[in-house]
């Protein structure tokens, strides 16, 4: 029989633990309050398709997200 109880839990203790998770590689849509904005990371770089981070390879967009994400992201050298 399965423990669909005990799984969700389990899930549960998970999720409050975030240090558990790493994010290697993803895309985000981003809304901006001008615009959308894509948002890619991979292997501990990030990338925004504003206008701002072409210039200076950060942005309120990449901050806002390694904010969020806190804990769950490898340990990157500042931009």
């Amino acid at each position: 029989m399965l423990d669909y109880a005990g799984k969700i839990a389990k899930a549960k203790k998970y999720a409050q633990e975030r240090e558990r998770f790493r994010f290697t590689q993803f895309s985000v849509t981003f809304s901006g309050d001008n615009n959308p904005h894509t948002i890619n990371f991979d292997n501990g770089v990030f990338h925004c398709d504003c206008e701002f981070f072409l210039m200076h390879r950060w942005c309120c967009h990449t901050r806002a997200l390694e904010m969020v994400l806190d804990k769950m992201l490898p340990e990157m050298t500042p931009a």
